[in-house]
Formats: C-alpha cells, structure tokens, sequence
C-alpha cells in the first residue's frame, strides 16, 4: 500500500514530463526527413498565400481607386493625343487604360490602312472589337495571377498535414512496439507531431480558401466594370467621339445598386391653387 503511495507521484511526474515533449519547440528538433519536408511545404504553401494575397489586396483597392477617374479622363479628353497621353502615364497593372491603349491603337491602324489588305478583310468595328476582347481577355488573366495558388493550397494544405500527422502516428506505433508498453513517454512526442502537423495543415489552408473567394468575388465585380467600359470605347469610337457615356451618372448608379440605396426623390413644391 505504502509502495503504491509512493509510486504515484513518480508516474504523475512522469507523464508531466513526457507532456513537455508535445509542444512545437520539441517538434523542431525531432524532425525525420519526411517531417522536415512537410513542414517545409506547409511554410511555403504560408509564405506563398501571405504574398499573393497582399499583392491581389494591393491591386484591387487601387484598380478600385483609380479607375473612375481614368475612365472620366479618357472620355471628357477632347484631344485623342492628350487621352492617350494620359493612358500611357497609368500604372501597368491598371487595366482600364491599358485596354483603352489597345482600342485606340487598333483604331488608328484601322484608319492608316485604307484601301488596304486589312480594311477590305475586316470592318473598323471588327477590328476594334477584335482588340477589345483581346485587351479584356489579357487583363483578366492578370487579375487571375495567384487564384490558382491559393486554390491549390486551400484544397491540399490540410492533406499535406494529414501526412505528417499520419506520419507522426506511425512513429508512436513503432515506439509502442519496441518498448513494449503504451507509456506516455512512448507516445507524447510522436502524438504530439501528429497534432502539430494536422494544425498547421488548417492554419494554412483557411486564410488560402477565405481570400479566394474574395478575390474571386472582386474580380468578377472588376471584370462587369470592364465590360461596360469596352462597351462605351466600342460606341465612342465608332461614333468618332460623339457617343459619350455619362460617367458621372452611371458611377452614382452603378454606387447605388452596390449600396442598395434609391435615388432621392426631387423636393416638389406645391402649387398654389388659383
């Protein structure tokens, strides 16, 4: 009885210490090679998500930013050497007039070669219509750049750390088995990395999955902009000029459907009755 007494608070301390080999520290320093390289693809699969993300944020807040005001420049430039002149001073990962570059470019080749090959084969508008879907198609694969990296690391992440987490229960077994007891000695460590490995597999793959589904869902918001943008190039051009959109009344309405705000009702004053 007094025996059992004693060796008590000797297992507990014992299990105390075999605890202290569960934590990340311990992990780092008992790495085998195939832990090493999980690890080290979890790090990269972070690192990678961490960039593209704030580059995608980047870009977006200043597509947002700045493509109101290169749509109204281009549009209320009566000379189209100063709009160009303007496009070509843009930023290059700003779209809007780097398509708007293309559209007048394709415009004035169109225009320098009557009577030629080129304008008996295709019209002023399909040649225009031809560098708007061209520009569009260039620049949302830019806007595209990362998506698939983040979707990668989303959908494998966790599975990467199921490995090292499987991994990590073999070598428990294993201990197990050349000890020939349970013992939490046998097992802290190598249950320990398997519970490491299954967090870091979740904590990479979660922030990856939330910031593609943003980015995606901005990118479709920049793409509808983009579309109503080359549908006005496409009628400013044809037109020589003369088909202008109303910049500043499609932007309060284009805000207003995005608030989900009406248009305040004018204030009438009542007539008075004669």
């Amino acid at each position: 009885m007094l025996q059992e007494a004693a060796s008590a608070p000797v297992a507990g301390q014992g299990n105390a210490a075999a605890l202290t080999q569960m934590g990340f520290e311990h992990l780092l320093h008992n790495f085998d090679t195939l832990g090493l390289v999980v690890f080290i693809t979890l790090v990269i699969m972070s690192l990678g998500s961490v960039f593209f993300i704030i580059v995608n944020a980047w870009r977006m807040f200043n597509i947002r930013r700045r493509g109101d005001a290169v749509r109204e420049q281009f549009f209320e430039t009566k000379s189209l050497t100063d709009a160009r002149r303007h496009l070509e001073e843009q930023p290059g990962w700003e779209p809007f007039s780097k398509i708007a570059l293309d559209v007048t470019t394709a415009a004035e080749q169109h225009s320098s070669a009557q009577g030629s090959r080129l304008a008996e084969t295709l019209n002023r508008s399909e040649y225009v219509d031809r560098a708007l879907r061209q520009g569009v198609a260039r620049e949302s694969g830019r806007l595209e750049t990362g998506l698939t990296w983040l979707a990668t690391t989303g959908s494998t992440a966790p599975f990467v750390g199921l490995l090292g987490t499987v991994w990590g229960i073999y070598h428990a077994l294993l201990k197990i088995g050349a000890s020939g007891n349970a013992s939490m000695d046998a097992v802290a460590g190598p249950v320990g990395e398997a519970l490491i490995m299954t967090a870091l597999g979740l904590v990479v793959a979660v922030p990856a999955v939330l910031a593609y589904n943003w980015l995606v869902r901005r990118n479709k918001s920049i793409m509808e902009d983009l579309a109503a943008f080359t549908n006005d190039l496409h009628g400013y051009l044809m037109s020589g000029g003369a088909v202008k959109p109303r910049i500043g009344g499609a932007s309060k309405a284009t805000a207003q459907a995005r608030t989900g705000t009406a248009p305040a009702e004018p204030v009438r004053t009542p007539t008075p009755a004669k």
